[in-house]
């Protein structure tokens, strides 16, 4: 198997008149494909994480309309996000996979399960909330002033992604080692537009709305719902709520890791969500 570090970017072009940047590692079905986090790309995957995840499935990552390399522009919902979403995986041909979002990426997953849920056979939420949670209209100031400004900052990631502790902080380090490691075929940055469209989805999805909890209820795949237990920009509580929404869930909350829990605990993530994929 090739190394995520080293699998090339290609482009696909999809009914909806979008050029999709993704990569794809390892081998067999059902496919899993990942969604990305705010102002994410492609080389914002933590390659430990792919490899460990692709060990024995094919694994699909892509920037979504507007995202990174991709064409088009970044649409300010969630709802037309899944659309493009759907738009990519019909591209490849997939009429079944199982999908990872993580952040504001697992908005989009759960979008594109409530929306085609023929397609969806198994659903990992990583950091998630559902629509409507109070508490979700935006992020806290200092989390939002950490990664949301236009000039991207290390210190500000490191601070919203890991905790204080020695083993989180370490942690860190050796993610942006990893994230920053490949030379050769980067992924395009994220534009000011992206930022501003991402951001609006956010604030729409989470403003107050009771009925709007109710929504997750009718997914019917098995949900394994997952988060850091200091996450400041998800809180863990969300997951709890969105754990309970859904008939099938599984929850699990992560000791001493925030937002990249997944980066930082990424053999443990991995091997958790190969449990549940091959359940």
């Amino acid at each position: 198997m090739k190394s995520y570090l080293e699998t090339p970017t290609q482009t696909i072009h999809a009914a909806n008149g979008i050029d999709y940047a993704y990569r794809e590692t390892g081998a067999g079905t059902p496919v899993l494909v990942l969604l990305q986090h705010f102002r994410g790309n492609l080389d914002n995957w933590d390659p430990a994480l792919i490899d460990a995840l692709a060990s024995g499935r094919r694994v699909v990552t892509f920037d979504n309309a507007g995202v990174g390399g991709s064409t088009g522009t970044t649409p300010s919902t969630f709802a037309q996000m899944a659309r493009d979403a759907i738009a990519f995986i019909e591209a490849l041909e997939l009429d079944s996979v199982d999908l990872l979002g993580f952040s504001i990426g697992s908005f989009v997953a759960q979008e594109i399960a409530l929306t085609r849920p023929a397609l969806v056979r198994r659903l990992v939420l990583a950091s998630s909330a559902p629509r409507g949670a109070a508490g979700m209209h935006g992020w806290a100031p200092d989390v939002i002033a950490a990664v949301g400004q236009p000039a991207l900052n290390p210190d500000g990631y490191r601070g919203v992604f890991f905790t204080g502790s020695a083993a989180s902080r370490q942690a860190g380090l050796e993610t942006l080692g990893r994230l920053t490691a490949r030379r050769d075929d980067r992924d395009t940055q994220t534009t000011w537009q992206t930022r501003q469209a991402q951001y609006d989805a956010v604030c729409e999805w989470g403003i107050p709305d009771h009925g709007q909890l109710q929504r997750v209820s009718a997914l019917g795949m098995p949900v394994f719902v997952a988060n850091g237990d200091s996450d400041p920009m998800i809180l863990p509580h969300f997951s709890y709520l969105l754990a309970g929404l859904i008939p099938q869930a599984q929850l699990k909350i992560y000791q001493d890791a925030a937002h990249g829990f997944l980066f930082q605990l990424h053999t443990e993530f991995a091997h958790d969500v190969d449990v549940f994929l091959t359940a």
